[in-house]
């Protein structure tokens, strides 16, 4: 037997057995399984938090979150940009085995048409909690299919959802209405378009708001729900908007940041996209501010309740910050990610397979079960919280049911070592098309697969260059050969999202 595969069979086998005892001493020691609170934020980088090194941006809530409970400095998202990471996470399948592999709509012809559906015969987190008692809701951006469609919300295991169905009414913080389960709430009689230029005279941020701002609207839904349903157990899945552009965050946090950060470049003009902005730089950190302020509300609610004890709260991104526009004094939206060092000095932005593309802030607080202050530094990604979610509420799943992730428990605790027996795919079908894979210390990217000429595989060794500098694959062939091997073994083709380089 290959003496590689040996020793990960037995690694995985006295994992299972720690994973196995520990989940009986938890159902033992508990009166009701755990609650669940999965937060998840829109393109915010892995750099962007206090307790990822920012020093910029004010986010006390998160920064105690981490105080609490774990940081993972190795945790990636399920996709480059929104809608198949959120596959990913709900699904636990990669890329390579995602119904959703790009951004799409589902092209029913409406003005805000939603993106293309996730199918009836996909099992979803939220069904396989809802199906075990768990109460199920949904506040925030969804993005996996029309309210009438087979991927709407509450035909995918939430007893309630209510946000914005479809990303592109997200692009608006005050939009002409929230979806409401398969209602819709109007919002803004005068609502304010995502998409605006002011080419030139004085860029005034008041011009840009209506009456409600959605986000408090969506936080109140949410602590709403929260009161009903706090005897538990539940499943409280928030996919929050910000800081994803365009940025409208309420004056008051803007107001806090210094006035001198935009006197170099001045107001944003909306020639990057989305709209303008008198003072950029203070807005996207403002909304970065805001949602750490909509956390905060969160885990307050969690105390007021007296559940905090008994519920596990999970924040990650669904992808790294904004990339660049044609004018590189302002990301897209206007967004200051340079400014900010929003990936950290990672390769690479929202749209990239590089590590600032996907590597996310991910954060774990569950009181009891998670040491304070820890840090975790094994990989990890979207997939494994649906085989770790799972298993943390006790509902017995076997084979091919726990998709392609692995349980991060026993990380999680300190009780064992995570076994990953597979690498982690990714198969991106925006961006010219891109394929990612890492296993261990190594990593590879192949760029513009749907191309008429593909690039070349690059290779990268992370655990000296975590940085991507330097391609090493014209030095590691046998390498590369493999990690493209265990890249086709490990997914097959999806019709709707075409790789014809594979294919």
């Amino acid at each position: 037997m290959n003496r590689r595969l040996l020793v990960v069979g037995m690694v995985c086998f006295l994992s299972l057995f720690i994973v196995g005892n520990t989940s009986s001493l938890a159902s033992d020691q508990d009166a009701t399984p755990p609650n669940i609170v999965l937060i998840l934020a829109d393109d915010l980088g892995y750099g962007e938090l206090g307790c990822y090194g920012q020093q910029k941006i004010k986010t006390p809530n998160l920064d105690r979150l981490a105080e609490q409970g774990m940081r993972l400095t190795e945790h990636y998202c399920g996709a480059p940009v929104c809608a198949p990471s959120r596959c990913v996470l709900m699904s636990g399948r990669h890329l390579g085995h995602s119904e959703i592999r790009g951004n799409r709509d589902s092209g029913n012809g409406k003005k805000f048409p939603g993106q293309w559906p996730i199918s009836d015969a996909l099992v979803t987190i939220a069904e396989v909690l809802q199906r075990a008692g768990y109460a199920t809701g949904g506040f925030g951006k969804w993005g996996l299919g029309p309210t009438e469609s087979s991927g709407g919300p509450n035909r995918q295991g939430f007893d309630r959802f209510f946000g914005y169905n479809c990303q592109r009414n997200a692009h608006s913080y005050y939009p002409p209405f929230l979806d409401s389960d398969d209602q819709r709430e109007m919002l803004n009689e005068s609502p304010v378009t995502g998409h605006l230029k002011k080419p030139s005279g004085e860029v005034v941020a008041e011009d840009y708001r209506a009456d409600v701002y959605a986000p408090d609207r969506i936080l109140t839904e949410a602590l709403d729900w929260l009161d009903q349903n706090s005897s538990g157990p539940f499943f409280l899945y928030l996919p929050f908007v910000e800081p994803h552009v365009a940025m409208q965050p309420p004056q008051e946090w803007i107001d806090r940041y210094p006035k001198q950060w935009d006197a170099e470049n001045g107001p944003y003009r909306g020639q990057n996209g989305y709209l303008p902005h008198p003072r950029p730089r203070a807005a996207y950190a403002a909304m970065i501010s805001d949602l750490d302020e909509h956390v905060g509300a969160v885990m307050d609610r969690l105390k007021k309740r007296g559940v905090e004890d008994n519920t596990i709260v999970v924040f990650t991104s669904d992808n790294g910050p904004t990339h660049g526009g044609r004018d590189p004094r302002f990301h897209i939206g206007g967004a200051a990610c340079s400014f900010f060092d929003s990936a950290a000095g990672l390769k690479g932005y929202k749209g990239s397979c590089y590590e600032g593309g996907l590597k996310v802030p991910c954060l774990v607080r569950w009181p009891g079960k998670v040491a304070a202050g820890s840090i975790s530094s094994v990989p990890s990604y979207f997939p494994d919280w649906f085989a770790t979610l799972v298993a943390i509420s006790g509902v017995g799943l076997s084979g091919d049911q726990r998709g392609d992730g692995v349980d991060l428990t026993p990380a999680l605790t300190g009780k064992g070592e995570v076994c990953r027996e597979q690498p982690m795919i990714w198969e991106f079908a925006g961006y010219g098309g891109i394929f990612a894979i890492r296993d261990g210390e190594w990593k590879a990217v192949r760029r513009q697969t749907k191309r008429k000429k593909p690039a070349a595989w690059e290779l990268y060794h992370l655990a000296t260059d975590p940085y991507e500098s330097t391609d090493v694959a014209a030095n590691h062939p046998e390498i590369v050969d493999r990690l493209e091997r265990e890249f086709l073994e490990n997914r097959f083709p999806e019709p709707d999202f075409p790789q014809p380089l594979i294919d």
